[in-house]
């Protein structure tokens, strides 16, 4: 149930983020969602590539620091209110969000949403016990 992520640690330099992609494209890496947070001095960009193993050796051998990190990605209703009562179950449960960022495809009438938490383990029990889809890591790497 859980989706593995990377993380790329880039210097706010002209630059940087074009070269992650160049050289992840030309290993022939597939980004699939990604999420770029920021400071004065550095960003952390994640994503989630279709060839996780490939990603992480092409970036250390071009010096960018990764790490990888389970996340889930789940199915939300795209209607008013979809998020909010995910969320609402998750805060119910003491469930804490860390961060999230929605995926590039959409599941059929559903956006899709990558979520870090604090307890991954109790975070998978909650939204399957609440009937909430959650999408394996081989589907999520292939959409």
């Amino acid at each position: 149930m859980k989706v593995q992520q990377i993380s790329i640690f880039i210097e706010n330099i002209p630059g940087r983020l074009a070269e992650v992609t160049r050289v992840l494209g030309k290993a022939g890496v597939n980004i699939r969602a990604l999420s770029l947070a920021d400071t004065s001095d550095f960003g952390v960009l994640r994503l989630i590539v279709d060839k996780i193993d490939r990603a992480k050796e092409v970036l250390a051998e071009h010096q960018f620091t990764v790490t990888k990190t389970d996340v889930v990605a789940v199915e939300v209703p795209d209607r008013p209110l979809g998020l909010a009562e995910i969320l609402h179950k998750l805060d119910s449960a003491g469930v804490t969000v860390e961060y999230l960022y929605a995926f590039v495809e959409r599941m059929e009438e559903n956006a899709v949403i990558i979520f870090r938490f604090d307890n991954i383990d109790e975070a998978v029990k909650v939204l399957l016990g609440a009937g909430i889809k959650i999408l394996p890591g081989e589907r999520v790497y292939n959409l």
